[in-house]
């Protein structure tokens, strides 16, 4: 990913730059995608939506940052849910690079010499 992504929603600035997350507002966080859990839930039978982000990985979460959005907001937030979609997908993919761990000519070694 080469764009920087960003929108703005409520009171917050959200900046991805397909490695990190950075959210502005009264306290300004930022997060790397191999550091980083995303979460959205719901809509639960009211509409609420839930969006979740942890520094660390699921099975070892560190601090984590919470925000609940009304069906009405959830629909106003067309920007953001595009922008989370873009980290989802950048959060799977380094994950799945350290899955199958390092490659040929990576520096590593491990290729041909």
């Amino acid at each position: 990913m080469n764009d920087e992504i960003t929108t703005t929603f409520g009171n917050r600035f959200y900046s991805f730059d397909g490695r990190i997350l950075e959210i502005f507002g009264s306290d300004p966080i930022r997060f790397h995608v191999r550091y980083l859990h995303l979460s959205v839930t719901g809509p639960d039978r009211k509409g609420k939506r839930t969006v979740e982000i942890a520094h660390g990985r699921p099975e070892a979460p560190g601090a984590r940052y919470v925000w609940t959005y009304t069906a009405a907001e959830w629909e106003q937030a067309q920007g953001l849910v595009e922008l989370l979609e873009a980290v989802q997908a950048a959060v799977d993919s380094a994950a799945a690079v350290s899955v199958s761990g390092p490659g040929p000519g990576d520096g590593s070694g491990s290729g041909p010499g």
